[in-house]
């Protein structure tokens, strides 16, 4: 009996493949996986509370060899929480798990904090678009001071609030591992912008901040502003859609002209005018280290765009900006093409919905025969499909 031929899947007919499925339970199958499943997406699946009792049951005692999740939108509450968790104290293979928007409430996020102070090798957790609110952030600020391997944590839309922020923002002031946090859309306010700020003038290893749609205003700018000409780690912020205005772009025109890590800025849709964009242009014929900037959704403006012109004229290192829904017309487009033909790092310039019209166009294009480093262009195509070459 030893030589005879062990059977699977692979020598049975399909008919019979299917019948021995159908009498599996998905913990079975699941766990037959183990030798070769890495990555598992179950997004939008209704699975609900049970569905996350079965994977956990399969999670907790390493049968899979999976190293990334996603449950997102599958209404697991928070006893499905509970159940991942439970398996999150034992698994050691989950580096990446996504549980957005799975109507997980500060009980279920409490249960994941515990799992989260003995757990040692998830390095990536999204919960975006739960309800965790501020007691949820403080079982997670809690956590961060213990835990030593996350590094990417997703807590956008999560009704957190300003006192949820100062949770977090404390726990930064001491974690040391943790390189990435979305933040977004839970109205923080000025205060939460403080709270943040202080936390970047100690913290050591935050690389990306995502901050848009809180409601910071000018003083939140000026907070953060002021921070990031002490920070020498941060290199991504996102402030879009903050209603910073003119003075709030002033503040952090003026980190700009100190800050030397920063290499991403987002400001879309901030209200900035033409005063704000000034402040900017002088800031980027300073700056060394910016190579990404989007103020699109602006009041920029002809005006604003003869202050960027200028800049690009003198600044060596922006490589992308973005100026579509900016306003800035025909005129605006043509000093930025008198720009291009002088500037030699652009790759990538955004002026969609600008209304420059033809002759807008056509200064582009003129100016596109000279310069040799523009790779993306978005403007209308069907404005210059006609232009003479």
């Amino acid at each position: 009996m030893a030589n005879q031929t062990a059977i699977n899947f692979l020598t049975l007919p399909v008919e019979l493949v299917y019948r021995i499925l159908d009498r599996q339970s998905d913990f079975t199958i699941i766990c037959s996986m183990r030798n070769s499943l890495t990555t598992l997406n179950l997004a939008k699946n209704k699975i609900g509370n049970l569905g996350a009792q079965h994977l956990a049951d399969a999670l907790q005692y390493n049968t899979v060899a999976l190293t990334g999740l996603d449950l997102s939108g599958n209404r697991i509450g928070q006893v499905g929480a509970e159940y991942l968790a439970g398996a999150l104290q034992h698994n050691t293979t989950i580096i990446t798990l996504d549980l957005s928007g799975n109507q997980i409430s500060h009980i279920g996020t409490q249960y994941l904090a515990d799992a989260l102070q003995r757990n040692t090798t998830l390095t990536t957790l999204k919960l975006e678009n739960n309800p965790i609110g501020e007691d949820g952030a403080q079982y997670l600020a809690d956590a961060l001071q213990h835990n030593t391997t996350l590094t990417g944590l997703d807590l956008s839309g999560c009704r957190i609030g300003q006192d949820g922020a100062q949770y977090l923002a404390d726990a930064l002031q001491h974690n040391t591992t943790l390189t990435s946090l979305d933040f977004s859309s839970n109205q923080i306010g000025s205060d939460g912008a403080k709270y943040f700020a202080d936390a970047l003038q100690q913290n050591t290893t935050l690389i990306s901040l995502d901050l848009w749609d809180n409601g910071i205003g000018e003083v939140g700018a000026q907070y953060l502003g002021n921070a990031l000409q002490h920070n020498t780690i941060l290199t991504n912020l996102d402030l879009s859609w903050n209603d910073i205005k003119d003075v709030g772009a002033q503040y952090l025109a003026d980190a700009l002209k100190h800050n030397a890590a920063l290499t991403r800025l987002n400001l879309r849709d901030n209200r900035i005018g033409e005063l704000g964009v000034q402040y900017l242009a002088y800031a980027l014929q300073l700056n060394t280290t910016l190579i990404t900037l989007d103020l699109s959704k602006n009041e920029i403006g002809q005006i604003g765009a003869q202050y960027l012109a200028d800049a690009l004229q003198r600044n060596k290192k922006l490589s992308t900006l973005d100026l579509s829904w900016s306003q800035i017309g025909q005129i605006g487009a043509q000093y930025l093409a008198d720009a291009l033909q002088h500037n030699t790092t652009l790759s990538s310039l955004g002026l969609s919905k600008n209304g420059i019209g033809e002759a807008g166009a056509q200064h582009l294009a003129d100016a596109l025969r000279y310069n040799t480093v523009i790779r993306i262009l978005s403007i209308s195509l069907a404005l210059l499909s006609h232009l003479d070459t």
